[in-house]
């Protein structure tokens, strides 16, 4: 009784937001806090998650959503990795513990394609403590694979030939063996 009451005070609340479209979720959020205040409602923080993850959708040409310290806030959607060459790491280090060879090879790389990514400084080696996961990738197949000639396609038919004419004889006789059974019977 007590959810189905406080869902009808919920729903009264939204119809109080305007009818238009939001293209910035603080602007929203406001609007939205507007809207509980004159419902005389109290969200709990899940339960405001829920009606923003309810209305809001992803949309690439709204405002960034950021945290209340100004900060664009990651979408996981568009979370990616970058592969640095290990000659691009070494020293020197800056203060968040980015080596500048990183800091170039970013702003080359990924820059002019991405300009709104940035580095997560967050994200450190546990064993040297700076930022970034340090590790090597060895191309297997370019290492180990030599490549060798396919077959000439002459001798491939052949083969496939030979097999569709084995597989019939063991038809054949299998059939035969059927028939011979029955007659016996």
């Amino acid at each position: 009784k007590a959810g189905r009451a406080q869902q009808r005070a919920i729903l009264t609340m939204l119809r109080m937001l305007p009818d238009r479209l939001y293209r910035d979720r603080q602007t929203f959020t406001e609007e939205l806090a507007e809207a509980v205040g004159r419902a005389r409602i109290k969200l709990s923080t899940a339960l405001h998650r829920a009606v923003l993850a309810a209305l809001g959708e992803r949309d690439p040409t709204a405002e960034i959503c950021r945290f209340a310290s100004g900060e664009p806030e990651p979408d996981p959607e568009l979370r990616d990795t970058e592969r640095v060459p290990l000659a691009e790491g070494g020293e020197p280090v800056d203060e968040a513990g980015v080596h500048a060879s990183v800091h170039a090879f970013f702003e080359r790389e990924v820059k002019p394609y991405v300009p709104d990514a940035w580095i997560n400084t967050e994200k450190r080696d546990r064993h040297d403590g700076h930022v970034g996961i340090v590790g090597y990738e060895i191309n297997v197949k370019r290492c180990f694979f030599s490549p060798t000639q396919p077959r000439p396609l002459t001798e491939i038919e052949a083969d496939i030939r030979a097999a569709h004419a084995d597989i019939l004889r063991m038809l054949g006789e299998q059939t035969q063996m059927a028939v011979d059974k029955a007659c016996e019977t």
